[in-house]
């Protein structure tokens, strides 16, 4: 029972970062225009950057959908995460895009959560490791030789 509900939580974080990834993604390329206006950032790069999260839906919501994930998987997303994070960092600070206060707002709240989906599948991780090897651990101590 512990396994499934330490599974379930790193599902539910995998699952919650696939729909708001998803809501993003088409927001930025569906009103790239409208966003672009009001954060005064380019469209081009909103519309891209909506595209360019489609792949990774699509892959993350795979990844929720399994009984147990991969930890290669889950490594995977987060890897992808922090990279969105670092990548969102360096382009806010690079002087490449000149937004105004509620454009970089904008850049800087959905870097912090992305960065919170991957602390929360890192803890799931960690969770749904430590639940299997309990469960390795009393099945190995209740084994007779």
């Amino acid at each position: 029972m512990e396994r499934s509900n330490s599974s379930r939580f790193l599902r539910l974080a995998l699952a919650a970062d696939a729909v708001a990834t998803g809501v993003t993604a088409l927001a930025l390329f569906g009103l790239a225009k409208p966003l672009s206006s009001l954060f005064q950032l380019p469209a081009e790069l909103l519309f891209g950057a909506g595209l360019s999260l489609v792949p990774f839906v699509a892959f993350v919501g795979g990844v929720a959908r399994s009984q147990s994930p991969r930890p290669a998987a889950v490594w995977a997303v987060i890897a992808c995460n922090l990279a969105w994070v670092a990548g969102s960092a360096a382009l806010a600070l690079s002087g490449a895009i000149a937004p105004n206060a509620l454009g970089y707002a904008f850049v800087a709240l959905q870097a912090v959560v992305v960065g919170a989906f991957a602390e929360l599948e890192l803890v799931g991780l960690r969770r749904a490791r430590i639940s299997a090897s309990r469960l390795t651990g009393a099945s190995a101590s209740t084994a007779r030789p």
